[in-house]
């Protein structure tokens, strides 16, 4: 049976986001997720996450100037001094939010950069975040993003995400699957998740078109659910969709579509 965490960054929005963990509760997840803690003392975050019984799965590296447009910085040659900072950043928020692993958004390549410099720079980065996380007992994820949605983001497909990750050669590197962003990259998504399924260590989901609740495009998430259940998934999905109306409306898809 699958397991759904709520991604605050995505639902709930009707509501300001440290009000947020209270909503996810009520309507029934065990499990939160969400972009970026770093706006809110971690201390309250936690008290959140406790008085609401939930469990914090993940949330990411700091990605440089998200409202300036920036998408990451791991990729980026010129920032790695600023990278290395946000990784032991998000090191201090885990340790009091008791999340276990940390996404690493790569970011959009920067113009003028060669690819294969642009590539070193993200092994090298990653093997850093990678060491710096295991001494700290903590996973590190890696994520394909499509670049329909974000273009020039530089790690895009699962193949290239893996083959970084043999670059990287850290044993607590992991693939980050959004089922949304692999949809619209590469398709295959039951082959592709079962192929890689070792090194994937969560799963995000939305329907396509449109980012919002499963059911509500092309995507057979019936289908996928009973997938992930036969190949031995049992790790949290993600909720990361845009809600069509509101969160709690369009919630009934968890009853409809996953038994």
């Amino acid at each position: 049976m699958p397991r759904f965490a709520a991604n605050l960054t995505m639902l709930f929005t009707e509501h300001p986001f440290l009000e947020r963990f209270d909503h996810a509760a009520r309507t029934g997840f065990k499990a939160v997720e969400f972009l970026f803690p770093y706006a809110f003392p971690a201390r309250e975050i936690r008290r959140r996450l406790d008085a609401n019984g939930l469990e914090l799965v993940l949330h990411n590296l700091p990605a440089g100037n998200w409202e300036a447009g920036e998408r990451g910085i791991a990729c980026h040659p010129d920032r790695v001094g600023e990278f290395r900072e946000g990784v032991a950043r998000a090191i201090e928020y885990a340790q009091v939010l008791n999340v276990r692993q940390l996404n690493c958004l790569v970011g959009k390549a920067p113009a003028g950069v060669a690819d294969e410099v642009l590539r070193r720079t993200v092994v090298d980065n990653l093997r850093f975040a990678a060491d710096a996380l295991k001494k700290a007992g903590l996973r590190l994820l890696i994520e394909p993003i499509n670049t329909f949605d974000i273009p020039g983001f530089y790690l895009n497909r699962t193949v290239q995400a893996a083959g970084m990750l043999v670059e990287v050669g850290a044993d607590n590197a992991f693939i980050q699957y959004d089922i949304y962003h692999a949809q619209r990259m590469e398709g295959e998504l039951a082959a592709t998740i079962e192929k890689y399924l070792p090194r994937i260590g969560h799963i995000q989901l939305a329907d396509n078109p449109g980012r919002n609740e499963p059911g509500s495009g092309e995507i057979n998430y019936p289908f996928l659910f009973a997938h992930l259940d036969r190949i031995g998934y049992d790790g949290w999905i993600g909720c990361e969709y845009r809600p069509a109306t509101s969160t709690e409306a369009g919630l009934g898809w968890r009853q409809a579509l996953a038994h």
